[in-house]
Parts: structure tokens; C-alpha cells; sequence
């Protein structure tokens, strides 16, 4: 059965953002900024965008939103453009279970396959639920977000949330689909015999079925869900189908790599992280600075150069930050500053997320901002390097400052891709004192 997103019969919501000057010394590329989410959407945040490597006018965000049930559950939306971003349309995503969604990313397999992939659960936080499940699902749709197929379950836990399935990830080539989480014994527990793993689950048929989840963590971190539990597990696969994956926890970031998705090497801590991952922003109910790893399938210079992209303090205030590896994993260079303004300015920089042209070798880290700003006042920045990471040009991104209160969820992460010279991202801000969801359109070819 496959469960259409029925796009005819939607709205246009292409609205573009007003320009605003860019501050004085940034370059200023044209690009085009529009609302995606619908005028009556509840708090859309978490937001992932992947662009159709087969047609790079084909572009697909997924988020969730708060719904309307009694009580309110986050349920998953998904956002379809096929003119590259000009205008969009959206619908909910199903729900055959009735449960909590959430922790949505998107991604293409290839031209015109794309994978969704989410949490979904009941009862936790709840000391006597009277119903239990969790687990982590997969969609694929074959004709470019246009219509989905049902669930596939890469883990399903009836009756339980004990262990709870957390934050899922994914990389996808082919019939090739990877997915990598964080598992709690218990979800934000605090006894010290609570541990939290990396999960890793394969498919090698496209989706439709996955083996069994295994742990690739050496070593565990706690169930806080905070600096000492290891998260931010995103997968990438090399030019030679090798998988690489990083996550940040109580040692730093932590890299591990498999040839095939069952066997791994031992993990290696590869760069402090000071100040933790999750790292306290005012007007921001909850804010990790958690790595993304992407890696370079260009024909460039730097082919194969293993990227991954953080937020930490080491400067004293949360900066951005890139680092490379153009030995396969064996040894990495020292950290770059990808936010340019003064060092320690106590300019905040928030929520980062990183993505690799694979036409051009390009980086692309997308990032909100507050240099310049007093008090919770917030932009929105994207760094381009061009020269494997060392260094990254600024682009201020043309949505009017925005305020965040911690009276409202803001999620854990926005989303950025980049292909054939188009990067594309999709954020949250605030406009008129009501979360949104945006999209940003650069074309540097």
C-alpha cells in the first residue's frame, strides 16, 4: 500500500521572507528564503531537507508539528517542492499506530527515492503508562515525495519502553540504508547503572526490511540525556561504500567506521568537546551541540575527506566548529572556527548542521546566529568553504531577526543539503510571536 501525499489538492504556501540588509562586511549571495509550513502548523521544528540527486529542483523537508489530538501528540510532516523551492507543499505524514512522533529526517537513496525516518512512542516520563511502545520507522516514496509507502519498522517494542529507541540517523545509497540511534536503557533516568548505547540497524533491500539492531559503542554513556549520554550517531558513506559515523558523549567525539554495517573497528575519541553537548542558550528550552558527519564524493581535490561539523565552548561561548580527515578516519586535522566573527566575543551560535556537495566537494554548515544582537535576538548564517574546510565564507540569511522564548519548544536541530551547486536548508524561526518553518535556497553555480 503506499499513502499519498496528495498534492494537487494543496495550497501553494511559497511566501518569501523580507530582505533585509546583510550587516556591514558580509558578502551577500542571493539566495531566496519562504515559508514551507502551513499558516494553522502547531510548532513545526526539527526539521531535515534532502535534494533529489537525479533532479536537483526536487527538493523534500520533513518536521513534526504539535497536533490536535486530545492530549496533543507531535505527529510528522512533510514538505514538496519540485520547482527548487519556488513553492512548496505540505501534508501529514501517517500515523497507522496513533503514537508520539517525532526526530524526523529525510534523505534520497537515489534519483527520485526518498526515505523518511522517525521516532514513535507512548509512555514515557510516565511512571504507569497505560500503554507502551516505541520504535524507529522508515517510509519510502519512488516518485519524489508524491506518495509514501506504509511503516517499515527498523525496531518495534510492543507493550515497553524499556529499552527506548532514540534519535535516529540515516544514510542511504542504492538498496543500502543505514540507520544509526542512541538506545536508553531507561529514558532520562539517573541511576548510575543506566546505560546508553550507539545502535546501528542495516537494509540491503531498500528499506523494505532491516536486520537486527546491534550496538557499535565500546563504551556507554548515561540515561540523563545530556553531556555524559552518547548521541548525535549520523552515518555517512564513503566513496567506497565504507559507513562512518560520529557521536558525542562523556570522552568527546567518538569515531567509529565498518566496511559492510556489521563489522566495526574499535572507536577512537578524535576531539574534545568543551563544555559538553548539551550546551545551555538562553530562550532555548534545550540546545546540543551534537556532531553531523558528511563526507566529500566529489571528483575534487579533497574526494573522499571524512568532514564532521559540532558546536562547543573551548572560546568561552558556543562557537561552530569543522574538522577534516583525508586519510579515512586514521587522523584528523585541528578543529576550524566556522563562524568568523571575533573569538570570544560571547556571540552565541546555536543548533549547526552540515552538508557536502557532492558535484563540487563544497561545505556547506548552516547555523543561527546572535553576533551583533543583544538578549535572545537571532539570525540565521550559512558558511561555504570551498577548500576542504580550512577555510569558510559567511552568508547572512535574509529573514528579519527573531526572538526565542524557552516558553516554546524550538526542537533540537534545523536541516541542510547541497548538490550541483544548490544548498538548501529548512529551519524554524519566529515571525509575529508564532514558530515557523522556512526554507533557504542558494545557488552558487
Amino acid at each position: 500500500m503506499r499513502i499519498a501525499v496528495a498534492l494537487a489538492a494543496l495550497t501553494t504556501l511559497a511566501v518569501p521572507a523580507a530582505h533585509v540588509q546583510a550587516p556591514s562586511g558580509w558578502p551577500a549571495h542571493p539566495h531566496r528564503v519562504y515559508r514551507i509550513s502551513d499558516p494553522l502548523a502547531a510548532n513545526p521544528v526539527e526539521s531535515s531537507i534532502a535534494i533529489d540527486p537525479g533532479n536537483r529542483d526536487r527538493i523534500i523537508a520533513v518536521s513534526y508539528q504539535t497536533g490536535f489530538t486530545k492530549p496533543p501528540r507531535t505527529t510528522g510532516y512533510i514538505y514538496v517542492s519540485h520547482d527548487g523551492g519556488r513553492t512548496w507543499r505540505n501534508e501529514r505524514a501517517a500515523n497507522p499506530l496513533g503514537r508520539t512522533q517525532g526526530d524526523d529526517v529525510v534523505t534520497f537513496a537515489g534519483p527520485g527515492v526518498a526515505l523518511r525516518t522517525y521516532i514513535s512512542f507512548l509512555g514515557i516520563r510516565v511512571p504507569h503508562p497505560p500503554r507502551a511502545e516505541n520504535g524507529i520507522f522508515v517510509t519510502r516514496s519512488d516518485d519524489a515525495g508524491i506518495t509514501w509507502s506504509n511503516p517499515v519498522a527498523a525496531v518495534d517494542h510492543a507493550n515497553t519502553v524499556l529499552p527506548f529507541e532514540d534519535k535516529p540517523w540515516m544514510a542511504a545509497e542504492g538498496d543500502r540504508v543505514y540507520l544509526a540511534w542512541t538506545r536508553f536503557d531507561e529514558y532520562g533516568v539517573k541511576d548510575p547503572d543506566c546505560r546508553t548505547h550507539i545502535v546501528f540497524a542495516r537494509s540491503i533491500d531498500g528499506a523494505k526490511t532491516f536486520q537486527m539492531p546491534r550496538p557499535i559503542s565500546d563504551a556507554p554513556g548515561d540515561c540523563v540525556d545530556s553531556d555524559n549520554t552518547v548521541e548525535g550517531a549520523v552515518p555517512a558513506i564513503g566513496a567506497d561504500g565504507r559507513v562512518h559515523v560520529v557521536w558525542a558523549g562523556p570522552k568527546g567525539l567518538v569515531y567509529d567506521s565498518s566496511a559492510d554495517g556489521v563489522t566495526w573497528n574499535d572507536d577512537r575519541v578524535i576531539a574534545s568537546t568543551p563544555g559538553g553537548w548539551d550546551l545551555p542558550i538562553p530562550g532555548i528550552t534545550r540546545h546540543n551541540g551534537m556532531p553531523v558527519t558528511a563526507i566529500d564524493r566529489s571528483r575534487g581535490s579533497h574526494r573522499g575527506a571524512i568532514y564532521v561539523n559540532w558546536i562547543d565552548t573551548r572560546n568561552g561561548d558556543p562557537d561552530v566548529f569543522v574538522m577534516r580527515s583525508s586519510d579515512n578516519g586514521k587522523t584528523w586535522m585541528p578543529p576550524v572556527r566556522v563562524n568568523d566573527d571575533p573569538a570570544k566575543n560571547g556571540a552565541v551560535q546555536f543548533f549547526t548542521w552540515m552538508a557536502v556537495d557532492p558535484s563540487d566537494g563544497s561545505v556547506n554548515v548552516l547555523f543561527y546566529d546572535r553576533r551583533g544582537r543583544s538578549g535572545t535576538t537571532s539570525g540565521l548564517t550559512l558558511a561555504r568553504s570551498t577548500d576542504g574546510g580550512a577555510t569558510l565564507v559567511n552568508h547572512a540569511i535574509a529573514i528579519p531577526p527573531f526572538e526565542v522564548s524557552d516558553k516554546v519548544t524550538f526542537g533540537d536541530y534545523l536541516g541542510v543539503d547541497a548538490r550541483e551547486g544548490r544548498v538548501a536548508g529548512a529551519f524554524p524561526h519566529v515571525v509575529d510571536g508564532k514558530v515557523i518553518l522556512s526554507a533557504v535556497v542558494f545557488d552558487f553555480r
